[in-house]
């Protein structure tokens, strides 16, 4: 099988262009090839495959087996393999995903290669239910959630895939091992949860760390920038649009107040091409 691997801002993925359906192994690939130690080694597995609705279609496997709705990162990898390989041409296509549906690409080109990727992530999701949590509230905002003793407050926001917004004193120094994988299983969150914990230290930047559902933590979760810019214009913590500075690097992000829709600008990377065997 080939494969590419690539990276927006660290959070990376093995990159699999020319199957027509999502293979059946698909999970156990998943957790095979992205052993940091076994493996290849990402973050995820990335199917590049056709679609009926959009130029193409990408589907996600965490480096646990599960399957992700969404990912802010591997979008823009894929929108840079695409144009990079010749499989198109233009600077704005379409993907479709299985948890946000069609999104809007805008390509940066310079020097025949992509340097950056706008996503229209489309519209949050506020309603708690809908995210999914057990809270009956439309938006959730500051709500409490306690383990070990110990209390949080967070907001929800679903950009196709879940997301708890958290603010503490100092994102970029928290101890994301010690409660990032006990507020991803909380039975607040019935499809579990991804957790960011986010400073904000101007009306337009925050700091951003994240443990992500299914993968732990990661250098960049470019959905959960966007929960996070959310998160904090519901707050009244950040303008509508904000840089949010992550681990790998910064994501511009913005709430456009006359469409609803959230639009992410940053980079991706191509690291290596090889062959491994399946």
């Amino acid at each position: 099988m080939e494969f590419t691997k690539m990276h927006g801002l660290g959070n990376d993925f093995v990159v699999v262009y020319g199957e027509k359906e999502l293979p059946q192994n698909a999970s156990d690939l998943a957790v095979k090839l992205c052993n940091r130690f076994f493996g290849i080694g990402a973050d995820g597995l990335v199917y590049i495959l056709p679609s009926e609705k959009a130029d193409f279609m990408m589907r996600i496997m965490n480096s646990d087996g599960s399957e992700a709705e969404q990912c802010g990162n591997a979008i823009r990898c894929v929108a840079k393999y695409v144009y990079d390989h010749g499989l198109t041409t233009r600077e704005e296509i379409t993907i479709e995903t299985i948890g946000a549906g069609v999104q809007k690409l805008q390509l940066t080109v310079s020097g025949g290669k992509v340097s950056s990727v706008r996503v229209d992530m489309g519209e949050p999701v506020l309603d708690g239910l809908s995210v999914p949590t057990t809270v009956d509230a439309n938006p959730v905002v500051d709500h409490p959630v306690e383990v070990d003793g110990r209390e949080f407050r967070f907001t929800a926001v679903s950009m196709g895939n879940p997301h708890c917004v958290i603010y503490v004193d100092d994102a970029v120094n928290f101890d994301l091992a010690a409660w990032g994988p006990k507020l991803e299983v909380h039975p607040l969150f019935p499809k579990k949860i991804n957790v960011e914990f986010a400073t904000v230290n101007a009306k337009d930047q925050v700091d951003m760390r994240v443990w992500e559902r299914g993968a732990g933590p990661t250098l960049a979760c470019g959905t959960g920038a966007c929960a996070t810019l959310v998160s904090s214009v519901l707050n009244g913590k950040t303008d509508r649009s904000a840089t949010i500075s992550l681990k790998g690097g910064d994501l511009f992000i913005e709430w456009d107040e006359s469409d609803n829709h959230v639009y992410m600008t940053g980079p991706a990377e191509i690291v290596y091409k090889g062959t491994v065997a399946e």
